[in-house]
């Protein structure tokens, strides 16, 4: 039986849920006019609101910004005190508001209008001032706010923010916003570094462990510990790779001989490496790991050896 905290929680959640879901009989004409006013505009989108809306209109700013669109958050009350100077001949405002009617929207729209920019009005009343003087008015309606007292700013927040992804979303399919274009606004998370670091950046040419066909183990126990990569290459006289000796190889040489002086590389190294290139995504290289169960690949292009890349420095990029 769930406590009366449980209870509320789900019932919070069950009335915004319901709130959010009712948005799609809002999206009308006028949304559609809004996206291709702003995808074939030459200005920025500058997103203004007061109190809570505010915080949403620099939420959507954030979010429009890293998809493609330029964006600019202007408070409302700091709009009417100077920063109203933000605003260039070709931007398309968007003003946030539940009620639509409050004091600094009612100051706020002469001032937008009579500069001549295009205003957006994402509002629940639509009939309030906002909605009467906006060129577009995106609903963004609820009919309670999750509140018990039905007074602090719940549904009618999370609304506004959804319209705004909704916005986002549209204008990021008719950009043709790809993968890449994600990666190049988002370089220093996980998800952009999956899309644009390459096994280059992560591996050291520096430290390429490397033995030849006909070196003794012991030479290649020490080439091994020495890198600290768990594996070595193994090449001729020529530097063409031949093969790979791992640990593992270290281990089973080991367990299947009682003596190892007359061994040499050539006896215990696999002749089939897994390889990758090095303008190869790093992500590609893990998988790849993860898929023949390894901990490390060699690097090689245009059958040069060039290094090894292991599971360790992927994860410490925080790919993964």
């Amino acid at each position: 039986m769930n406590s009366p905290i449980k209870s509320l929680a789900i019932e919070t959640i069950y009335t915004e849920a319901a709130a959010i879901e009712k948005l799609a009989e809002y999206i009308d004409d006028n949304f559609e006019r809004t996206v291709n006013e702003i995808f074939n505009g030459k200005g920025r989108v500058i997103v203004t609101g007061i109190g809570k809306s505010a915080i949403i209109a620099s939420k959507i700013v954030a979010t429009l910004n890293s998809t493609g669109t330029p964006a600019i958050f202007m408070h409302a009350a700091d709009a009417i005190h100077g920063d109203l100077g933000i605003i260039q001949p070709d931007d398309i405002i968007i003003c946030l508001s539940k009620s639509g009617n409050t004091p600094e929207i009612k100051v706020l729209v002469p001032l937008i209008k009579n500069l001549g920019n295009r205003l957006v009005g994402i509002v629940s009343n639509t009939d309030s001032y906002l909605a009467q003087k906006a060129d577009y008015v995106l609903r963004a309606t609820v009919e309670r706010e999750a509140c018990p007292n039905n007074l602090a700013p719940t549904s009618s927040t999370t609304a506004q923010m959804v319209i705004g992804d909704a916005l986002a979303v549209c204008l990021l399919k008719l950009r043709g916003f790809t993968p890449a274009d994600f990666a190049r606004f988002h370089p220093g998370g996980s998800l952009g570094k999956k899309l644009y670091m390459r096994v280059s950046d992560i591996y050291s040419p520096n430290n390429a462990p490397r033995v030849q066909l006909n070196d003794p183990i012991p030479s290649v126990i020490i080439e091994i510990s020495s890198k600290r990569l768990g594996a070595t290459a193994v090449l001729d006289e020529k530097d063409k790779l031949l093969g790979i000796i791992t640990d593992g190889d270290l281990r089973r040489m080991l367990q299947n001989n009682s003596t190892i002086e007359r061994l040499t590389a050539r006896d215990i190294m696999s002749k089939a490496p897994k390889i990758i290139g090095p303008h190869e995504l790093a992500i590609n290289a893990f998988h790849l790991m993860e898929q023949h169960k390894i901990t490390q690949l060699l690097v090689v292009e245009n059958d040069r050896y060039l290094g090894v890349i292991h599971i360790h420095d992927i994860l410490r990029e925080g790919i993964v």
